[in-house]
Parts: structure tokens; C-alpha cells; sequence
């Protein structure tokens, strides 16, 4: 088993890891924002369902063969913006439903926690996230490697869930509010098909 010593270490860095805003945050804002709690927390937990993903993948070594090759992390690196692009693009063009005021949304929970997903696990930089830190936490001496992974793993997945499903509560009650607002509700989609643009075209421009 991980020594307590380094998991409180662990506990401790991924706790300011997950509530400062990064693009899993900011994903889960703009569809609380849009859709309401429900919808955020439901991002949320597709966000929390991928970095299940890419523990499984850290822990068999795919996360290590995408490392490695320049050419795969590029791949799943632009597959990942153009996925972003395109929800931002259809949350542009489509028209705001009319009776969204009333308590239609414009993306049920299910729909949101699929493409959560699909967006966490083609972002390769959270592969490289999990390949390059938690095995520095690892100890052999202390069990099975894979079981250390796993732990660690779940520990990062659950308080990035906590973390999300916080800002989906605050983005949700704000949202409530902003859709009462036709004005608001005229440049919502705009706005937030701007965000996921946006943050399409940061993951296309990082780099390893």
C-alpha cells in the first residue's frame, strides 16, 4: 500500500490541481452555464469517467507508447481540438430554443456526459498528466505497482469530480438566472461555442 506520508503529499497537490480552472473546469461551466446543474454535474462526471480512461491507460503503458511517439500524440492531440471546434461551431450556429426560458435545455445530461468524455480522453496532455506524475509516486517496495497506480488513479479522478461538480452547482444557479434574460439568451450559444473554439485551439497549440 501507498505510505501515508505520500499520500497525503499526493492529496495535497492534486487538491490545488483540480480547483484551479483549467479547460475540464471551464467545460463544465459553460454547459451548467447553458443547461443548468444537471448538465454540469453530468459533464462533470464524463470528465471523471475519461480520467478513468486514461488511468486504465497509464497503468497498461498505453499512456507510455503515446509519450513516445511524436506522431500518435499529435494525432489524438488534433482530434481532440477539431471534436472542441466542432461543439463550438454547432453551439453558434444553432438557434437559441424559444421556450429555453421556460425549462427546455439545450443538451439533456446523457448527450453532455458522452461528449465529456470523448473530450477528456483525446486531450493527450491529461495522458501525460497521469504517465508522468503518478509513477513518480510509486514505490515497489510497497505492493503491487498496479494497484499503487489504481489507488492514486481513483484518488485524482474523485476529487476532480468534487471539483467540477462545485463549479457545475455555482455556473448552474448563474445560468438559472442569465436564461430569465432574453438578451442573454440571444448570445449564450455564441458565447459559449466561443469558449469551446477557444479551447480547441489551445490544445492544438500545445505542445508536448
Amino acid at each position: 500500500m501507498i505510505d501515508p506520508t505520500t499520500l497525503i503529499t499526493y492529496v495535497a497537490v492534486v487538491l490545488g490541481f483540480v480547483f484551479i480552472p483549467g479547460p475540464a473546469t471551464l467545460l463544465t461551466v459553460a454547459r451548467a452555464t447553458a443547461s443548468g446543474t444537471t448538465v454540469g454535474i453530468a459533464t462533470g462526471a464524463g470528465i471523471a469517467a475519461g480520467d478513468m480512461i486514461h488511468t486504465f491507460m497509464a497503468i497498461v503503458g498505453i499512456s507510455a507508447i503515446i509519450a513516445a511517439s511524436a506522431t500518435l500524440f499529435s494525432i489524438i492531440k488534433y482530434l481532440g481540438a477539431a471534436y472542441l471546434v466542432y461543439l463550438g461551431v454547432r453551439a453558434v450556429l444553432e438557434r437559441t430554443p424559444v421556450n429555453l426560458a421556460a425549462g427546455a435545455l439545450p443538451i439533456s445530461a446523457g448527450k453532455a456526459f458522452r461528449q465529456a468524455i470523448l473530450a477528456e480522453v483525446l486531450n493527450p496532455k491529461t495522458a501525460l498528466f497521469f504517465l508522468a506524475f503518478l509513477p513518480q509516486l510509486v514505490r515497489p517496495k510497497n505492493g503491487s505497482v498496479m494497484l499503487q497506480l489504481t489507488i492514486l488513479g481513483i484518488i485524482f479522478v474523485l476529487m476532480g469530480f468534487v471539483s467540477t461538480a462545485v463549479f457545475a452547482i455555482g455556473a448552474g444557479s448563474l445560468g438559472t438566472f442569465l436564461r430569465r434574460n432574453p438578451a442573454v439568451l440571444k448570445w449564450q450559444g455564441k458565447a459559449i461555442g466561443g469558449l469551446y473554439c477557444a479551447l480547441g485551439v489551445r490544445l492544438a497549440l500545445q505542445e508536448r
